[in-house]
């Protein structure tokens, strides 16, 4: 399935992304996914970064397979509206900083260290 974000609307302290599912050759389904926006800020995720978080929530949801109950029914409210949970904004966090200590373990060092009196080698013994 793939999900198109089609727009959201602000509650009260959250951002509600709407996202259409499409099946090729099938209808479109509305999927709902919440945001904390107090969450996002206190991990450092960007509002930009929300609504891509959000369909990858969508994504390992559907990967994940569907929820039914305990009559074989799918339980379409359950899988239609989403939230995006604390745990799940802690784990982009974490990975986000092992991104970056691994960005600078592979970080050049500088040719040559830097020193006050470059160049005094060639230009010889200042009075």
């Amino acid at each position: 399935m793939q999900f198109i974000l089609t727009g959201f609307t602000q509650e009260t302290g959250f951002r509600v992304f709407a996202f259409e599912g499409v099946v090729v050759g099938q209808i479109r389904t509305v999927f709902t996914v919440r945001a904390d926006l107090a969450l996002s800020r206190r991990y450092g995720i960007a509002m930009q970064e929300l609504p891509l978080l959000c369909r990858s929530l969508l994504d390992r949801q559907e990967e994940g397979g569907h929820n039914t109950d305990e009559s074989g029914e799918h339980d379409s409210l359950a899988k239609h509206a989403l939230t995006f949970s604390e745990e799940e904004m802690r784990a982009c966090a974490d990975k986000r900083a092992a991104d970056r200590a691994l960005a600078a373990l592979k970080k050049k060092a500088p040719r040559r260290p830097i020193v006050e009196n470059a160049g005094a080698a060639w230009r010889g013994p200042q009075p």
